[in-house]
């Protein structure tokens, strides 16, 4: 089996989880979906159950809101969904950021199977007004340029669309 390394950008609610769970499936019958998301409120909650409902039957779920290392454990085909929620969790829980990022992508890395990432494109909107915000718009921005270096493909979704960024190649066939 293959050790692609993808990345699924794109704007909140731009088809981008769907697309990623079309790739995930196109990878065998036996899948893994590493979830960061939590159920802060009811929206959340009612988000989180969308996903659960779209995506059926065939996946083994793991909740992993700040650590997908030891998720990872086996050699199946991931869906990590989504990097944005994650680095949410680490903000919140005060995390070294730079150690918690590494750590992703070196977990990331070494899965021998291969591994779709979710991520949010945040960076095209406007200057967010608090301290918070701003702060997370730039650690997201760089998480997602980390990320896209070391994915062996990038692709950013807008409007249920896909555009291929990096690594076609790997897509043929699939799209």
């Amino acid at each position: 089996m293959s050790r692609e390394k993808i990345l699924v950008l794109g704007g909140a609610a731009s088809g981008k989880s769907e697309f990623a769970e079309e790739l995930v499936c196109g990878f065998g019958a036996e899948r893994l979906y590493i979830a960061s998301g939590q159920a802060h409120d009811a929206e959340m909650e009612a988000k989180i159950q969308i996903h659960r409902d779209r995506r059926g039957a065939g996946w083994q779920v793991v909740e992993a809101p700040l650590e997908i290392g030891a998720a990872l454990g086996g050699s199946l085909p991931v869906l990590f969904d989504c990097a944005t929620m994650w680095l949410s969790n680490h903000l919140f829980a005060g995390s070294d950021m730079a150690r918690a990022e590494a750590r992703l992508l070196a977990d990331i890395a070494s899965h021998p199977a291969p591994l779709v990432t979710v991520s949010n494109e945040v960076g095209q909107g406007i200057v967010p007004g608090d301290a918070l915000s701003r702060q997370f718009r730039e650690a997201q921005g760089r998480l997602n340029i980390a990320l896209a270096r070391q994915a062996d493909c990038v692709v950013q979704v807008v409007a249920g669309l896909p555009n291929v960024l990096k690594g076609a190649h790997l897509l043929e066939g699939r799209t």
